[in-house]
């Protein structure tokens, strides 16, 4: 079945993907009289099940939250959230900005279930472009419709937009053939499956966690605690040159400024590709408290005369196979001989090695996805030379600049920023002021104390 939404009407705002990022976007235009949908293929919202972990934190204050930094008086804050569900005052006494992770989710969840717009369960698989303009504030008669098709388990649905919102997120990312997580009586996965996969993993004689960064740790430090004594060897390996942490240095943080994106958006693709690479401590570290736990923890297992596994740094994964049961020659070995073989060097020395474990654990990360759906208008997405969006200072991807706008698929243009939960508000502001063609939540310009780049005229004059 084929359901047209009302052929004449034309939404302002169409958000593809309703993530933390889009649900704020719902939530502060909801109070703007403008005509928002929002569309997911899952049944409701969930934020990272896979790691909710009960004691793990955001990473970020809770003024990081869909709204505030954007508008303090929404109704759909956490503060706001914490008086109706009666914890406000436990909150306050806990004097611990970060709220719980599983705290961030059942809060999202709580937002979701009272903002207007949201239509789960709908999938979408295409977008086109019509041939008829349209009427609106800070619009002209030649400004396009986008025609958008979603599959339901009822049929199809089709919705017209005059502004897209890709707010699609990422996935996970693998630095070995994904056929090898599929199973084949292995215990082999992403981070991002961890916790329903818990207790096959510490069924097994040894697991190696491959990763970095913050998910990494906590999975490790998990199976590590878990481990005690009759569970498997837990070995951590990793491609950065340390088990670093995470800067939270308050004149590093004011690299999340608008000047800093700025800065960074105006240098060279391949300039912020280096830069990029060199600033991963600033937004991919782990926790320094955690690195300390697993510190030691691992030294009360070698004072009790337990294996605390191996830690490698430098160390990168170029292939994993599944090996053979010896005893049969057939099939996935069981914990008589390691199911999986990883094919491994070393970056500093360039030596390669090879290391056995029975379960796998990717802590390797998300990338973006270019979305199927926008193949029909491929041809109004501005992209660089190696065919991402070549997305503009004001988060738009349209060779216009003006109509499709993305949400966290731009930290190759925008720099650290893209991922982190406390500049969706303001980027959401951005993305409206394009919307409605004029700052309906005023957006700070200048925040930091310090200068990046050289400085400007008007900072010379000023000295």
């Amino acid at each position: 079945m084929s359901t047209d939404l009302g052929s004449s009407r034309v939404h302002d705002l169409l958000g593809v993907g309703i993530g933390p990022f889009n649900l704020g976007l719902a939530c502060l235009a909801e109070p703007l009289g403008l005509d928002a949908v929002f569309l997911d293929s899952r049944d409701g919202f969930a934020w990272h099940h896979g790691l909710m972990f009960d004691d793990a934190t955001i990473q970020v204050p809770f003024l990081a939250d869909l709204v505030t930094l954007a508008d303090p008086t929404s109704p759909y804050s956490f503060l706001a959230y914490l008086k109706q569900v009666g914890r406000l005052y436990p909150f306050y006494i806990r004097e611990n900005f970060q709220p719980l992770r599983a705290e961030y989710d059942a809060y999202c969840r709580w937002a979701a279930e009272r903002v207007r717009g949201l239509r789960w369960g709908r999938e979408v698989v295409d977008v086109r472009r019509e041939d008829q303009g349209r009427e609106g504030p800070g619009d002209d008669d030649e400004a396009p419709v986008y025609r958008v098709t979603a599959l339901t388990r009822e049929g199809t649905e089709t919705y017209r937009a005059r502004h897209l919102v890709l707010g699609i997120g990422t996935t996970p990312w693998s630095p070995i053939d994904t056929g090898l997580l599929d199973g084949g009586g292995t215990v082999a996965l992403h981070a991002s499956d961890y916790l329903h996969r818990r207790e096959d993993l510490l069924s097994l004689g040894s697991v190696t966690v491959v990763g970095s960064g913050q998910s990494a740790a906590e999975i490790y430090h998990d199976l590590l605690s878990a481990a005690a004594g009759d569970g498997p060897r837990v070995d951590w390996l990793t491609r950065s040159p340390r088990f670093f942490p995470m800067e939270y240095t308050k004149l590093t943080l004011e690299m999340t400024s608008p000047e800093y994106i700025d800065h960074f958006h105006d240098l060279p693709p391949d300039q912020r590709d280096r830069m990029l690479r060199e600033q991963r401590s600033l937004y991919k570290g782990i926790d320094a408290e955690l690195i300390n736990q697993i510190h030691d923890l691992l030294y009360r297992r070698s004072v009790q005369g337990l294996d605390t596994g191996l830690l490698a740094a430098a160390t990168a994964l170029d292939g994993a196979r599944r090996e053979a049961d010896p005893a049969t020659g057939t099939g996935p070995a069981t914990a008589s001989g390691a199911a999986l073989r990883l094919d491994l060097h070393c970056t500093d020395t360039g030596r390669q090695w090879t290391h056995h474990t029975e379960g796998l654990v990717l802590a390797t990360g998300y990338s973006p996805t270019p979305p199927r759906f926008l193949d029909g208008i491929a041809e109004e997405i501005d992209r660089d030379g190696r065919g991402r969006y070549r997305v503009a200072r004001d988060h738009t991807v349209d060779r216009a600049h003006s109509f499709i706008h993305v949400q966290n698929a731009e930290e190759h243009t925008h720099g650290l920023t893209a991922p982190d939960l406390g500049m969706g508000a303001m980027r959401n502001s951005i993305i409206l002021r394009g919307i409605c063609g004029r700052e309906v939540y005023p957006i700070e310009s200048s925040i930091a104390f310090q200068q990046f780049g050289a400085p400007t005229a008007r900072h010379q004059e000023a000295r």
